[in-house]
């Protein structure tokens, strides 16, 4: 029976699987994307079960044991929720959402140092690939594959992101500030490069949108943690805390929540859904090799701003909640 003593227990339940089912759903991607695994659905095609139509040509036996695995992931990421919940019995919900808080700047602090990187080190593989000064100084060899986009990507793109994510544990603050200034540099630059060196490539506009987009997409979850986010404030500044209390809630669980998980398993859905497509094939700028190579990761960054802002969601239901049930 559900009492004002569980209650704590239960919301905690409730918002790690959350968090859990969201964490398999992103694995059980990268399983079924890069790894050919069947995945849930077809598992559930070859059945016939809700609503899926029954496959005509049943799937092996080995294939199928990839799905069952996919499927008992979800369940073992909950039963591991209820765990860490009992384990950690005697936390508050205010001390969850404050750990909720920390991962989701660790999330966007690795992120802001990723976008800054890796967009200064293709800047710079562009520019020498535009000018033609790879072949002078590193050879016909590196001249040939840093055109080639999965060359680019997988050894100096993903090598600096997961340096990024070092130095984001190492670092505490939040670089949004010096990112807009870089936005509104690199524009600054393209203007005195075109105006008065009457010099101008493709890969100097890509630089701002992808930075800019960075920007926007990130500094979501950081706003959303300061709650620096518009609101109607003619109606919320004169509640009391306890209604101020009450609408963050309500409005996480019913709005923020649910919307952050549209976002994924619609972007998710398949090889060919908005998130998973450029990142397969690598997509990269319109421009061809005149410009960066990292239109893909701009498709990332949804997903990345729907994972940070599902945390903080998450984190400020349960702060809420506290306050709540606190008084």
């Amino acid at each position: 029976m559900v009492s004002k003593r569980n209650l704590p227990t239960l919301i905690r339940i409730f918002s790690y699987s959350i968090l859990a089912i969201t964490f398999v759903f992103l694995l059980n991607n990268v399983l079924t994307v890069w790894f050919e695994w069947p995945g849930i659905k077809k598992l559930f095609s070859h059945y016939g079960l809700f609503g899926f139509k029954k496959l005509s040509k049943p799937l092996e036996d080995s294939i199928l044991t990839y799905s069952y695995i996919q499927l008992f992931l979800y369940f073992i990421s909950i039963l591991f929720a209820v765990f860490y919940v009992f384990k950690s019995i005697k936390q508050t919900l205010e001390t969850d959402a404050e750990i909720l808080t920390n991962f989701t700047a660790y999330i966007i602090r690795s992120s802001f140092w990723a976008v800054f990187i890796v967009g200064l080190a293709d800047l710079l593989v562009s520019f020498m690939v535009v000018e033609k000064l790879v072949e002078p100084i590193f050879g016909e060899y590196l001249k040939i594959k840093l055109v080639v986009p999965s060359f680019r990507i997988t050894y100096i793109h993903f090598p600096i992101i997961l340096f990024s994510f070092v130095i984001g544990y190492f670092t505490r603050t939040v670089g949004f500030i010096w990112l807009a200034v870089l936005v509104v540099g690199s524009e600054f630059f393209i203007v005195i490069s075109r105006f008065i060196f009457e010099y101008e490539q493709a890969f100097q506009g890509d630089l701002v949108r992808f930075w800019y987009s960075a920007l926007y997409l990130f500094a979501s979850a950081y706003a959303l943690m300061h709650e620096g986010h518009v609101r109607v404030d003619v109606l919320y500044t004169g509640f009391s805390e306890r209604k101020k209390a009450w609408t963050n809630s309500v409005g996480s669980l019913l709005l923020g929540i649910p919307l952050c998980l549209i976002v994924l398993f619609l972007g998710m859905g398949g090889k060919a859904s908005i998130i998973n497509g450029p990142v397969i094939s690598f997509e990269i700028t319109q421009q061809g090799s005149n410009g960066l190579y990292l239109l893909y990761l701009m498709a990332v960054y949804l997903a990345v701003f729907a994972v940070s802002m599902l945390i903080q969601f998450t984190s400020y239901f349960m702060g809420s909640s506290y306050k709540l049930l606190k008084n």
